[in-house]
């Protein structure tokens, strides 16, 4: 039974082979996920991961994880404090703050942590719905 203040850790890192994936599914062709040469005129120097590609690692933790399967997204609320490259590290932290066990829901803290400097990246907050786990 997952209680206030639980926590889930995982690293990840996502390929230039992924960004191209998530371009063409998404439809987001933005010259500054895929482009070297462009991205390297802006003030990133080198291409960027998409924000939802980077936040979609979520998807997969509350889903599968953490509390994993039955798992419904009601809410993802993300705030993109600095870019994210391709095959850099990073760690997702997924923290429980709040339960409503009457609605079988649970908000959870979101972060993704850049693993070479420690800064946050990405930062936010999920509602999620779980009638097996919560």
């Amino acid at each position: 039974m997952l209680e206030i203040g639980n926590q889930y850790k995982e690293e990840f890192s996502i390929s230039q082979d992924q960004v191209e994936i998530f371009a063409q599914i998404s439809g987001d062709d933005n010259p500054l996920h895929l482009d070297a040469d462009f991205a390297a005129s802006t003030p990133f120097k080198r291409p960027i991961i998409h924000g939802f590609l980077g936040g979609s690692i979520f998807s997969k933790i509350l889903g599968t994880k953490f509390p994993g399967p039955g798992s419904v997204y009601l809410k993802q609320v993300l705030d993109f404090k600095r870019p994210m490259f391709a095959d850099n590290v990073y760690e997702a932290v997924a923290t429980i703050k709040d339960i409503n066990r009457d609605k079988h829901t649970a908000i959870i803290e979101t972060a993704i942590f850049d693993k070479s400097n420690g800064k946050i990246v990405v930062s936010g907050e999920a509602t999620i719905l779980n009638s097996q786990r919560i």
